[in-house]
């Protein structure tokens, strides 16, 4: 016994081990080092516009949100689980960060972004990142939605000029700008505004690469002094980043502070984790370490505010941006950071006379693009389930906060989940099969083809299995997945299968299904999954035919399927578990 807690030393101690750099990271930084660099500068110039944002929505000031980004950038870069992640201020921390500034001020907020982090740091250690996972994705399309149209309304009293707007939520904050605005309107913010967001959002459709929120910020910026409009500014921007100070800790309010610490670590580690996701799905070769993520992340949240930082988290849009501008890297999140330090030590005086209208309009060309339309619609249109999940999610992100959105999505996906297991569950009688068909399986696999059988739900709790098994499969060209005995599927599940189908066909495997119930197969066209297979006819009515398919596929001559039941279906193929993996 007395070598127990000396033992649990050493285990923390490797754990800890593991989530630091390693000389792989090293490496990978010296390749393609001009292409990183580029794509570092790419970012900068996408992320300059949304920093400033991002820090005066957090009520901070613009100056926080450019600490964020350097600092944030570049200690996620080197501690984080990923390789092509790019991190710094978001509108959804901002989201929360606005009540902490009212009710504790400036050192609340610095106070709760340092207890996150260390929340974010214990969460590593303890290797929670990897069941973010298993969050539904209706969740978090409703999540999302919410965010947006709570940062829009964040944006109402800057656009419209107004500076006293007040209420409890941030609707009636909207509001309440909106009626003062009435009484005594001013048309240059809301013209600087929306003429932002329109350049922003047809730039994009017309030239995607071009930082089109760089220059309509710019645009507005020079019209604003040339006309001599009269409308607020960010105002003073300090010269250099300030120097780090231990003095804002009050240890009487870090009891008051722990709330709202929670809260912004579960949504650092919920965005953070989801946006690596995103960015491997991006990549073919990319994996992110969930658990390494959160530490670097932890790491970021720690130092931040010794500089005068918000909280900060891994950014979605930036990190889209920095995968496209073609980074493979660490260097490019870095370069990113070191370009946005240099603009405060070189440019801040010119910084400072952006118009907060400006940059409302710049929010609001994100909140739009932040929703992905097609994707909500296709889950309104998927199952019920899916849709009630969406439509509370986004209400209570919108009317009550982040958090609790999360928590009641969830609950109710899983007591939906449940009742759906529950109505699907059949005792079946089935006969007693005493043959031995492991030749027709060694048969298969001679030809380099593999059949899964798919048991039991397919639902955003049990999903995650088809994908972490399936693209580990080896020395194989075609993978059969029988769908006959898939008793529940939902978005989450369609989502999962689609993804394990596009790794297989990256590493040249061939995919088919089979069996698939007529229930299952709208879910797959409402939300456009398997397309491609379906227009390529490898959506086959039984397993025989699929098998018969495969082969053709392979110009493999092979005897008659052996072991057909009076159903057609096969006697006897390999559950999902079936040939080993490695």
């Amino acid at each position: 016994m007395s070598h127990a807690p000396t033992q649990h030393l050493d285990d923390a101690a490797r754990r800890l081990r593991s989530l630091l750099p390693t000389r792989d990271d090293l490496v990978s930084v010296r390749r393609d080092q001009r292409q990183n660099l580029v794509a570092g500068l790419t970012v900068a110039i996408v992320a300059l516009p949304l920093a400033l944002a991002f820090g005066a929505a957090s009520g901070l000031g613009a100056q926080a949100g450019l600490v964020t980004a350097v600092v944030a950038g570049i200690v996620a870069a080197v501690f984080g689980g990923s390789n092509i992640q790019v991190s710094g201020p978001t509108g959804a921390m901002t989201v929360v960060l606005v009540p902490v500034v009212h009710q504790h001020g400036v050192t609340g907020v610095l106070m709760v972004g340092m207890l996150a982090g260390v929340v974010l740091v214990a969460m590593a250690v303890a290797r929670l990142g990897r069941f973010v996972r298993y969050l539904p994705v209706s969740v978090i399309e409703g999540f999302t939605a919410g965010i947006a149209v709570v940062i829009a309304l964040q944006q109402v009293p800057s656009a419209l000029g107004v500076t006293d707007a007040s209420g409890d939520k941030v609707w009636a904050i909207a509001a309440d700008a909106v009626q003062r605005f009435t009484l005594h309107p001013s048309a240059a913010p809301l013209i600087i505004s929306v003429t932002v967001a329109t350049l922003m959002l047809a730039g994009a459709r017309w030239r995607p690469r071009v930082p089109f929120s760089l220059i309509g910020v710019a645009l507005a910026t020079a019209g604003t002094h040339l006309f001599d409009l009269h409308v607020a500014t960010l105002g003073h921007l300090p010269a250099s980043l300030p120097a780090p100070s231990l003095g804002f800790v009050d240890l009487g309010a870090i009891s008051a502070l722990t709330t709202a610490a929670l809260a912004i670590a579960a949504l650092a580690a919920l965005e953070s984790l989801l946006c690596a996701t995103v960015a491997d799905a991006m990549t073919v070769d990319e994996h992110h370490d969930p658990d390494r993520e959160l530490f670097g992340q932890g790491l970021a949240n720690i130092v931040v505010p010794l500089f005068g930082g918000v909280p900060a988290t891994a950014a979605i849009a930036r990190t889209a941006v920095n995968v496209r501008a073609g980074a493979t890297s660490r260097l490019a999140a870095v370069t990113h950071s070191l370009v946005l330090l240099a603009l405060v030590f070189v440019a801040a005086p010119l910084v400072s006379s952006i118009p907060l209208a400006a940059l409302s309009g710049v929010l609001f060309a994100t909140c739009v693009r932040m929703v992905e339309t097609g994707a909500l619609r296709a889950l309104l249109r998927s199952t019920r389930s899916d849709a009630v999940i969406v439509c509370l999610t986004f209400l209570v992100t919108v009317f009550v906060d982040l958090v609790s959105a999360v928590g009641v999505g969830v609950g109710v996906a899983v007591v939906l989940a449940l009742r759906s297991v529950a109505r699907t569950a059949r005792l079946e009688e089935v006969p007693i099969d005493t043959g031995d068909h492991s030749a027709q399986e060694h048969a298969l696999l001679s030809e380099h083809i593999v059949v899964y059988r798919i048991d039991g739900p397919l639902f955003f709790g049990a999903a995650h299995r088809l994908l972490l098994e399936l693209p580990d499969i080896v020395d194989v060209d075609v993978v059969i997945l029988r769908m006959s005995r898939v008793t529940t599927l939902d978005a989450t599940g369609a989502n999962v299968l689609a993804d394990a189908i596009t790794r297989l066909e990256r590493r040249g495997i061939v995919v088919l299904l089979s069996g698939l119930a007529t229930e299952h197969d709208d879910v797959l066209r409402s939300l456009g999954t398997a397309a491609a297979l379906r227009d390529a006819g490898r959506i086959l009515p039984d397993t025989p035919t699929a098998i018969a398919l495969a082969r053709s596929l392979l110009s493999l001559p092979g005897p008659a399927v052996p072991g057909h039941r009076s159903d057609g279906s096969q006697a006897d193929a390999s559950h999902l578990s079936g040939p080993k993996t490695s």
